[in-house]
């Protein structure tokens, strides 16, 4: 039975339906016989707040530089990367792609998966070669075989792997699961919600049998031969503005295109704010209506540095983890640079600066290092002389290192 047969079926046999809500309300109870959406990792990217909330997450993190160093002294030395942090899928997947791909699989479902399929040299904590490229799979591929928090084979694509030849990551974890939590799978009901009211609509439309209204005798029941004769008399007084005349027996109800109707609106807006909480984003940064009491920030780096702390930042060190733990040997270590995300405005950035060099926290040609400038020239310092006068700076006491002289 196609959608309009269904919707004719249910404005005969329920005399409540009246609006485009009543049909709404019987899509959401199953009553019309329409096929509910049923949420996967797939389907739940119809959510454009679902789709938002990782897009956002993904964009950031893969934008981030990777960083591997090493303690020297106590102090932090930068060394080479290693080629799989630079193109860990070979030369068609560069660090940036295979970045996003994995924290967009992490963030959905939990887990993200690939098969080591090169290794190098360097001996790693297993006695094995670290990875040298790890080929991405796609989550729907992967089956597990566990023994409590152990996993013992990964099934993907039909072929059995060991843990050692498959890379793993996870989030969202538990104690005694072998797996991460996965967004999606919580957030199901929320987000299916929402979908079946996109599907309703979009059945209801498609289907091109809208009514414009409901004509009902509130005085007898009638049969279809006086129903239709009422329905032609309405539409021939009607349908050239003339006025339709009736006794106290008729009423006529018009119904609202259901896109119109705040319920279904609510249906639609409703679960913004329950997908943000699940995905860790804040509302206001994928676009979806926040209600109640708003938070205001002083400039672009506050909120960024809010949206860093609270939501990003624990899943940008647990990644800087396996990364150190699985990808480097000790005792190098692998940093994601977050600096990018909390890039000032020009004037803010500027001033940060100067109070740094007039503190003497940070030296002039550190600074132009930041900002990716060349050390100042003897001909740039002799015309800074020549405008601004030639000045001395007083040699300062240092306390960097305890107990030294002054």
């Amino acid at each position: 039975m196609g959608v309009r047969d269904r919707i004719r079926r249910a404005f005969t046999r329920d005399a409540n339906i009246v609006t485009a809500e009543d049909l709404l309300n019987l899509a959401r109870e199953g009553r019309l016989g329409g096929k509910s959406v049923h949420v996967t990792n797939d389907t739940a990217l119809r959510h454009s707040a679902v789709w938002a909330a990782l897009r956002l997450r993904a964009d950031l993190v893969s934008m981030m530089p990777i960083d591997v160093y090493r303690k020297v002294q106590g102090l932090q030395v930068e060394v080479p990367k290693p080629p799989v942090l630079v193109t860990p899928g070979g030369q068609e997947v560069g660090i940036k792609e295979w970045m996003y791909s994995t924290e967009f699989d992490l963030d959905r479902a939990g887990n993200c998966f690939g098969l080591i399929t090169e290794r190098t040299g360097v001996i790693g904590p297993d006695g094995r070669g670290l990875p040298g490229r790890i080929d991405l799979v796609e989550l729907s591929e992967v089956t597990v075989r566990a023994n409590g928090s152990q996993i013992k084979k990964f099934k993907i694509c039909g072929t059995e792997y060991d843990p050692w030849e498959v890379w793993h990551e996870k989030q969202y974890t538990v104690a005694g699961f072998p797996l991460g939590l996965s967004p999606v799978a919580y957030a199901a009901w929320t987000i299916e919600e929402s979908l079946n009211a996109q599907q309703f609509a979009r059945d209801w439309f498609g289907a091109g049998i809208i009514p414009s209204g409901t004509l009902k005798n509130v005085s007898k029941t009638i049969d279809k031969k006086n129903a239709r004769e009422a329905k032609e008399a309405f539409r021939s007084a009607v349908s050239n503005g003339d006025v339709f005349v009736h006794g106290s027996d008729w009423e006529y109800k018009p119904i609202q295109a259901v896109a119109q109707q705040a319920q279904f609106i609510e249906a639609r807006q409703f679960g913004m704010g329950d997908i943000a909480r699940f995905f860790g984003v804040p509302s206001d940064l994928i676009d979806a209506a926040v209600s109640g009491s708003s938070v205001t920030y002083a400039n672009i780096s506050q909120r960024n540095l809010q949206f860093l702390i609270m939501h990003l930042g624990p899943a940008v060190g647990r990644r800087e983890d396996a990364f150190s733990r699985k990808l480097v040997s000790n005792p190098r270590y692998v940093k994601l640079n977050t600096d990018a995300l909390l890039r000032m405005d020009p004037a803010a950035r500027a001033q940060t600066l100067k109070t740094q060099i007039d503190s003497r926290t940070l030296a002039p040609s550190e600074a132009r290092a930041l900002e990716e400038r060349p050390p100042f020239t003897e001909d740039q310092l002799a015309e800074f002389d020549r405008l601004f006068g030639s000045r001395s700076v007083p040699a300062q006491p240092t306390t960097a290192v305890p107990g030294a002289p002054s």
